[in-house]
């Protein structure tokens, strides 16, 4: 089997691949801007709801207002907590997941151009080479395979990490809610 390649073929990969690389770069770009505006949203947050908290704390009489005081502000700065380590979570879930989507796409291409190049290449294929060229349909599909095995494994992983991490923040949450109820 020959294979010949122009030069437009191979301007017009390499400007696909350009194209392809700006896309992931811009994906991951919007990933870091929202978590750029949620840490400045969280920073403004602290800074502005939690001062009058703070000072009335600060301001505190006796130690019965003051713990007081101190279990009012625990509650609301563990929710955010909670709130803020779930967005960070969305946040790269959702830019994994589109630069998931991006690659999966670029791997059917490649599976495509690769099956359309292994029936180029049975079809001028010498004769006798049936078997050799079984053995590799068999190689690619078994390939084929393991790649399906792999993204179902991991797909569970990731799902059964987020129910962890739901699970572990729910949790945390309702100590929270309890710890402050006792104080």
């Amino acid at each position: 089997m020959t294979a010949t390649f122009n030069v437009e073929q191979i301007l017009a990969a390499n400007k696909t691949a350009a194209a392809d690389a700006h896309a992931l770069a811009a994906t991951a770009f919007a990933g870091f801007e929202k978590l750029v505006a949620l840490n400045l949203a969280a920073v403004k947050d602290a800074l502005l709801e939690t001062s009058n908290d703070f000072s009335s704390a600060f301001s505190a009489q006796n130690p019965t207002d003051a713990l007081a005081a101190q279990a009012s502000l625990v509650k609301p700065l563990a929710e955010k907590a909670i709130a803020y380590g779930r967005e960070v979570y969305a946040i790269a879930a959702g830019t994994s997941a589109e630069l998931s989507v991006a690659a999966e796409g670029k791997m059917a291409e490649a599976q495509k151009t690769l099956s359309d190049s292994l029936e180029e290449m049975v079809k001028s294929a010498p004769a006798g080479t049936e078997s050799l060229v079984a053995v590799v349909k068999s190689a690619v599909a078994a390939g084929q395979n393991a790649i399906d095995s792999a993204k179902a494994s991991a797909k569970k992983a990731v799902e059964s990490a987020e129910k962890q991490v739901n699970a572990a923040a729910d949790n945390a949450l309702s100590t929270v809610k309890t710890n402050s109820r006792k104080k």
